[in-house]
C-alpha cells in the first residue's frame, strides 16, 4: 500500500464502481420485513463470518451496498451447486467475472480492506 493510500485509507473504498460494504440479511420470521443484518467490507469476509456463526446459505440474502444504492447478489455467485458457502479461492474465480478488472489471480482490489464481519 502506498503512502497516499495509508493516509487516505483503502483505495478500493473510493472506487464507486465497487460496493463499499456487503450486507447479509436473514429474516427473523417468515413473511416478515424484519431481519438480522451482518456486514463485512468484503464478500469473502462476510461468507467466512456467516460460516463461523454457523449460518447456512438457505434463507440468507446478500447485498452489495454502494453509496446511494444497494443491489442483491445472486446466490449462485457465493454458493456451491449443493447450496453450501463458496470459499477462497473459488469465490475469487466467480467474482472475477462479476467485478471485471478488479480480481486477477492472487491480486484483488479488495485486499486493502478488512475481512472481519460484524452483526447482528
Amino acid at each position: 500500500m502506498s503512502l497516499l493510500e495509508n493516509i487516505l485509507g483503502p483505495k478500493s473504498k473510493y472506487d464507486d464502481t465497487l460496493p463499499y460494504t456487503y450486507e447479509a440479511r436473514i429474516r427473523m420470521f417468515e413473511e416478515s420485513d424484519e431481519y438480522k443484518s451482518y456486514f463485512s467490507d468484503t464478500i469473502c469476509g462476510l461468507i467466512e463470518y456467516l460460516d463461523r456463526q454457523q449460518i447456512a446459505p438457505p434463507g440468507v440474502e446478500i447485498f452489495e451496498v454502494y453509496l446511494e444504492q444497494e443491489a442483491p447478489i445472486d446466490a449462485r455467485l457465493f454458493t456451491t451447486p449443493d447450496r453450501k458457502w463458496l470459499f477462497k479461492p473459488d469465490i475469487c474465480r466467480v467474482f472475477e467475472q462479476h467485478y471485471p478488472g478488479h480480481i486477477h489471480g492472487a491480486i484483488c482490489s479488495f485486499k486493502d480492506r478488512a475481512r472481519h464481519g460484524i452483526g447482528p
